[in-house]
């Protein structure tokens, strides 16, 4: 029962108990009773103005009761005059005010915070309270390749990605750095945060493929650029040196043959030499790309045509799955056109005879896939397959890799080399149209 029905409750009882009383009392005398029933009528004015001024501040405070749950901040009241009224009123617009500026502040850092997240160049995955993926923002999804269905209210030990993976395994605090198919490094840390007094889970994903990139490259520069100027200094000279003696040096009749053979060899060694150095040299000095619309297609079959007679010697056939809508590409020409080269060059070594390579693509999302048959990339290859001078061969230097990298990154063109099952290793390159 409400406290204003027990007041009204309360006051008719009271009156009608005193009319009883008075009509036993003064029924014999009326101007006594008249008088009485003055009184009562009196006292009923007086209860209901009581009334009204004990009820009106409780109305008012459930008015800004209702206020408050409905979370709107602008209701105030003007003061009435009446002292006890006015403090009530003057302490719930101070504390509207309060709650108001609160409220605004939350916002605008809520907002600040939104856009932080949204334009943040580290990926950022919120989870909740059963550690599934509640958010996540923008640059998670370009790293995943993933979109919100996919992702969203997933928990994250359900997805094959190997980053993921790795996150599942996380403990609160820790933070772990892994490379992913060689080409792309990552640094990914597990923290937590309290909300409404219980922890929530969230994880950053920050790409050091760039900065790691970039101080390898600064490194094995420096080496190569030492390297390349002591091997010049030192060949020319001693190719010259030896042609000098080989024209001007007399041997005995037995020795000459095979003097004028040994002395040849280390000239063509030399060479050789010197041509290893400026194949280092190149790569360092590998200049911005020169970008111009490029038919994808064409350039891919004019590299597969470049193949062609050591294919057919191999028994090695090229299969084209070409979208028919043409892949126009905005690259250097030169450039991709020898990391193509490079990529379908260790597609055939890895087949060596008796195997398919087949050229995909798909405008729509401008992809490149180069699938070869050969005997595949084992799994501790995979993680060092772009690193600096690796190689699977056993006299490879690890150039071809190093350049192909190099190149594609120039051109921001995203791109994977794995073994998906046996007898099918795809390089895929992701271009922008």
């Amino acid at each position: 029962m409400k406290l204003r029905t027990k007041y009204l409750l309360f006051i008719f009882f009271l009156h009608a108990v005193t009319l009883v009383l008075s009509f036993v009392i003064f029924r014999e005398n009326k101007l006594l009773f008249l008088f009485s029933e003055v009184l009562i009528l009196v006292s009923i004015w007086l209860a209901w103005g009581l009334y009204k001024e004990l009820i009106q501040p409780l109305k008012t405070l459930m008015t800004g009761v209702e206020a408050i749950r409905d979370r709107d901040f602008n209701v105030k009241f003007r003061p009435t005059g009446k002292w006890e009224m006015d403090q009530l009123i003057d302490v719930y617009n101070n504390m509207i005010d309060q709650l108001r500026v609160e409220r605004t502040r939350q916002e605008q850092q809520h907002f600040f915070l939104e856009k932080l997240i949204a334009t943040a160049p580290t990926g950022i995955i919120i989870l909740d309270y059963d550690n599934h993926i509640e958010g996540f923002n923008p640059k998670v999804a370009a790293i995943l390749q993933m979109d919100e269905k996919t992702l969203k209210g997933k928990p994250v030990a359900d997805f094959q990605h190997p980053l993921l993976q790795q996150v599942a395994t996380l403990t609160t605090g820790e933070s772990r750095t892994i490379s992913v198919a060689g080409t792309n490094t990552y640094k990914l840390q597990l923290a937590h945060f309290v909300d409404r007094g219980f922890p929530r889970h969230f994880i950053t994903i920050e790409e050091l493929t760039a900065e790691i990139l970039a101080a390898e490259k600064k490194v094995y520069g420096k080496v190569i650029r030492m390297m390349a100027h002591e091997v010049n200094n030192t060949v020319g000279p001693v190719n010259s040196i030896v042609q000098s003696t080989l024209k001007a040096a007399t041997f005995a009749p037995e020795q000459t043959v095979m003097m004028q053979h040994a002395l040849q060899v280390a000239i063509n060694r030399n060479n050789n030499l010197n041509g290893f150095m400026r194949n280092f040299a190149d790569l360092v000095k590998l200049p911005h790309p020169n970008r111009k619309k490029v038919d994808l297609h064409q350039l891919v079959r004019n590299v597969c045509d470049l193949f062609a007679v050591r294919a057919a010697e191999c028994n090695i056939q090229f299969n084209y799955e070409l979208d028919e809508t043409p892949l126009l590409i905005h690259a250097d020409d030169q450039q991709l056109e020898q990391a193509l080269i490079n990529i379908v060059k260790n597609a055939m070594e890895s087949i060596g005879s008796n195997g398919t390579i087949t050229v995909q693509t798909i405008t729509a999302q401008c992809i490149l896939r180069i699938i070869d048959s050969g005997k595949g990339i084992s799994e501790v290859d995979a993680d060092h397959l772009f690193s600096p001078f690796f190689s699977t061969k056993r006299d490879g230097q690890g150039i071809g890799l190093m350049l192909i990298k190099e190149i594609l990154r120039n051109h921001d063109f995203p791109f994977s080399l794995r073994t998906i099952e046996p007898g099918k290793t795809v390089f895929t390159i992701r271009c922008s149209s």
